[in-house]
């Protein structure tokens, strides 16, 4: 048993040291290939890369572009309903000060008896 694990693990590293290439996406220098077909394909690649990049990135705009426009329609409807509490409260405070007007410009009523002073 010990030693079909040691050789488990012997195989595994022997593995992991061994680099093996891979097509990782992404531009690649095309002119070094030689046969016309190989650099087609090399061009064809890079420019499905791009394509895919594009439309990634246009994607990822359009998103950011629709966020911010719902914040700005959030943002507008908050500010209308600012609007309206400020009118409401300066029509109350128009309200408030012709009372107050109304109130001292009013004259005193007869039958009310002028205040004594207090003297004896």
């Amino acid at each position: 048993m010990r030693i079909f694990v040691a050789t488990c693990l012997l195989a595994m590293w022997c593995a992991s040291s061994v680099v093996h290439a891979q097509d990782i996406p992404g531009i690649e220098i095309c002119t070094a290939e030689k046969a016309m077909d190989r650099r087609t394909s090399c061009l064809q690649s890079n420019i499905d890369f791009l394509q895919k990049t594009m439309t990634k990135q246009s994607l990822d705009q359009q998103q950011k572009l629709d966020a911010a426009n719902r914040q700005v329609q959030a943002l507008k409807a908050a500010l209308i309903a600012q609007q309206g509490a400020i009118d409401e409260l300066k029509a109350s405070q128009a309200r408030l000060s012709d009372e107050l007007k109304k109130k001292a410009d009013a004259p005193a009523p007869k039958d009310a008896t002028p205040a004594k002073p207090n003297g004896k």
